[in-house]
């Protein structure tokens, strides 16, 4: 049974996980996620991207702690160990996390109930977060079966909550209700029950609308400013402002302005 489903509305694509009863990721959702996304990567009629979840209640619960179990002791039966000094090389995941980081398009998640581990590591993936108010958590509880979060949560969430505030629901497992997360800065809006998918969508037609080159050069530079020096960023930043000045679409946004004498927030 597949547990991806894309649905195209006009310039938005909307990608649902399911993995029923509970809705757990493996690798099979993995897999699906790793198909869906790098064709949407690619269609130019698709300017903005939603991902929610399937199951009632549930964006993705976390990653299946059943298939964890038994890699591990499918690794050590081999032996296999691991050396901190010789780091891994990337797997399906992070390379499915990584595209959505990286492609031109904004990305949505309407979380729509339980997002913890490696569901919440999807969403902080996403460059904008719609909550739903509900009796259900988000976080990083990882530390409670003695790994740690691994598809990026260690070094996402700090970005968005600090060191110290990281630290502490790392180390301690902690996840927090949805008005806490919004409180915390971890989802951008919280809205009634069952209005995250509407909203996501509102959102990503609203992005959708607005000149695609513009918007994937403003996301490359907003992403890359963690990973980049000040001076770095500022070449950067210069360059892709020249690049866009000079395209068909800002030359006749900028006339159209000028000559109607609009307002920039009308423009």
């Amino acid at each position: 049974m597949p547990q991806v489903a894309v649905e195209r509305s006009g310039s938005v694509a909307v990608l649902t996980i399911t993995n029923p009863p509970r809705g757990y990721m493996d690798a099979a959702t993995v897999a699906e996620l790793d198909a869906a996304t790098a064709e949407l990567e690619r269609d130019d009629a698709v300017r903005a991207v939603v991902i929610t979840g399937g199951v009632p209640g549930v964006f993705i619960r976390h990653y299946s702690v059943h298939e964890l179990e038994a890699l591990a002791r499918q690794l050590r039966e081999r032996g296999v160990a691991v050396d901190p000094a010789r780091p891994l090389p990337p797997r399906d995941i992070d390379r499915v996390f990584g595209r959505l980081e990286e492609m031109p398009k904004p990305v949505i998640a309407a979380i729509n109930g339980f997002a913890m581990g490696g569901g919440f590591e999807l969403a902080l993936c996403c460059d904008l977060r719609v909550a739903e108010e509900g009796p259900y958590e988000l976080g990083l509880p990882e530390v409670r079966l003695g790994i740690l979060p691994g598809a990026g949560g260690t070094q996402k969430l700090p970005a968005l909550v600090g060191a110290a505030r990281a630290l502490e629901m790392t180390l301690r497992g902690r996840t927090v209700s949805p008005a806490e997360a919004r409180s915390l800065g971890l989802v951008h809006e919280l809205v009634p029950a069952g209005r995250a998918r509407d909203r996501a969508h509102e959102l990503a037609a609203e992005l959708a609308s607005l000149p695609p080159r513009a918007v994937g050069h403003i996301k490359r530079l907003v992403r890359a400013s963690a990973s980049m020096s000040r001076a770095e960023g500022l070449a950067l930043e210069r360059t892709l402002f020249l690049d866009l000045l000079l395209s068909d679409e800002a030359l006749e946004r900028m006339s159209r302005m000028n000559a109607d004498d609009r307002d920039i927030r009308d423009a």
